[in-house]
């Protein structure tokens, strides 16, 4: 479960669930990095660019699981290069609960089938380019065939 659990951050950092988090409003003015933000002012995080900043991530654009192996950064919203929950006050109440679920369910796909693509698929032909919205959806579907473990006839 450990490395399943790397997988899952890994892949919320490069297409996290809503690309823009909610709007928030500046309470006061504030200066950050040079740049003055006015009062009342609505902000939008692209949580999807800070995923992929190269100042903040080692080949961003790649999928590299173990790049949490032995990293303090949390989904909780204080590292604020990861949070694809939102952060602060606003964070998504169901954050474990989508974890949880998350995490469940995948381990459960993964144990009892063995995945494939369909015939005359190879990996080099399949299209994993992003549709740019509110959620990091994919362009073009992807479809898997799911075979059961001969072992596993019961479940």
């Amino acid at each position: 479960m450990t490395y399943l659990n790397l997988v899952i951050k890994e892949t919320l950092r490069l297409h996290p669930s809503v690309s823009l988090l909610p709007p928030r409003e500046c309470k006061e003015q504030t200066d950050i990095d040079g740049y003055t933000i006015p009062l009342k002012t609505r902000i939008i995080v692209n949580a999807w660019a800070l995923g992929r900043d190269p100042e903040s991530w080692h080949d961003p654009e790649s999928f590299i699981p173990e790049r949490f192996k032995n990293s303090s950064i949390k989904f909780m919203g204080n590292h604020f290069e990861f949070i694809p929950f939102g952060a602060g006050r606003r964070i998504c109440p169901g954050i474990l609960f989508g974890l949880v679920n998350v995490g469940l369910s995948l381990a459960q796909l993964l144990q009892h089938f063995e995945w494939e693509l369909p015939h005359e698929t190879n990996s080099q032909d399949l299209d994993m380019t992003e549709a740019h919205g509110l959620s990091a959806a994919k362009q073009k579907d992807l479809y898997l065939v799911a075979t059961n473990y001969k072992n596993d006839a019961e479940f």
